[in-house]
């Protein structure tokens, strides 16, 4: 696997589009390979702007090609404390072409997950970027409630979607590894946007499937929950999903808004075209 960041306290980030503007982050990061899997093939990122999972697909090593891909074209592409999608969409093709280079020795082609979060301005607000290609997830902890801002791309969501099976009945289904997008494959990645409003005391919980296929939202929601540091709680997280069982590799990026001073309060009806040239929408987190 590839790591790029570590646990950080107090990140303090600016916004030259209003001086006063201040807001200040803790992250946290923890990852296993599980006790069914010879290698990791997760990827992480941990450093302003961008927080962000990629879950490898391949075989042998080559997973772990395309997710450090991934990982690696995003710290290349962003390196400024604020960020747009734009951005991470030229990250993620310049992955791509990388990726293509490992297709070249796996018959079952090779590719990778990713999903994360990214900090981005617009005048006086600041927002997650959330963003996501295939069934890894981020999180929403607020007000001691869990909301998934995500939408996997998968073939059991889209039987959830159509109503012919019930959320929990996804996480059981024998079809629930069969993903509809990723990076890679040879083929152009489409990736979906939201945009969160920042504010004070928020949490992000970015995993791969490793965690989400051991512990339930419920488990999620006390661990989170709990008063512990991002650092405490990303490695709480972890060792959760291996009590259950560790079918897979697990990765976990916790991402704590410690202080929001200088920004505009609650939502905004600034337009997504106004910070992404139409890349990206705004959703609500669904619980």
């Amino acid at each position: 696997m590839t790591e790029i960041g570590q646990n950080t306290e107090r990140y303090s980030v600016t916004f030259p589009t209003n001086s006063r503007a201040v807001v200040v982050l803790d992250w946290g990061v923890g990852t296993h390979t599980g006790y069914r899997r010879r290698h990791n093939e997760d990827s992480y990122i941990a450093q302003s702007p961008i927080f962000a999972v990629a879950d490898g697909m391949g075989g042998h090593s080559a997973g772990d090609v395309a997710s450090k891909a991934v990982v690696t074209r995003l710290a290349e592409y962003i390196r400024t404390d604020l960020t747009d999608p734009a951005a991470i969409d030229e990250a993620l093709l310049a992955a791509t072409a990388d990726i293509s280079l490992a297709a070249d020795y796996s018959e079952l082609g090779v590719g990778t997950t990713v999903t994360g979060a990214a900090l981005v301005a617009h005048g006086a607000q600041a927002y997650w970027s959330v963003f996501n290609v295939g069934d890894s997830r981020v999180y929403l902890f607020e007000g001691g409630k869990l909301s998934q801002i995500t939408v996997d791309h998968s073939l059991v969501q889209e039987l959830v979607d159509a109503g012919r099976i019930s959320a929990s009945e996804a996480e059981r289904h024998p079809d629930s590894n069969i993903i509809t997008r990723a990076v890679g494959f040879n083929a152009d990645p489409i990736t979906d946007y939201w945009l969160i409003p920042i504010r004070r005391g928020m949490r992000l919980l970015v995993c791969s499937d490793g965690l989400t296929k051991e512990v339930n939202n419920a488990g999620l929601a006390k661990l989170l929950g709990a008063g512990l540091s991002a650092r405490e709680s990303a490695n709480r997280l972890v060792h959760a999903a291996l009590a259950a069982g560790g079918r897979d590799n697990v990765t976990v990026v916790i991402v704590d808004v410690v202080e929001s001073v200088g920004l505009d309060d609650g939502d905004s009806d600034v337009s997504a075209e106004a910070l992404a040239d139409g890349s990206s929408h705004i959703a609500s987190p669904r619980d």
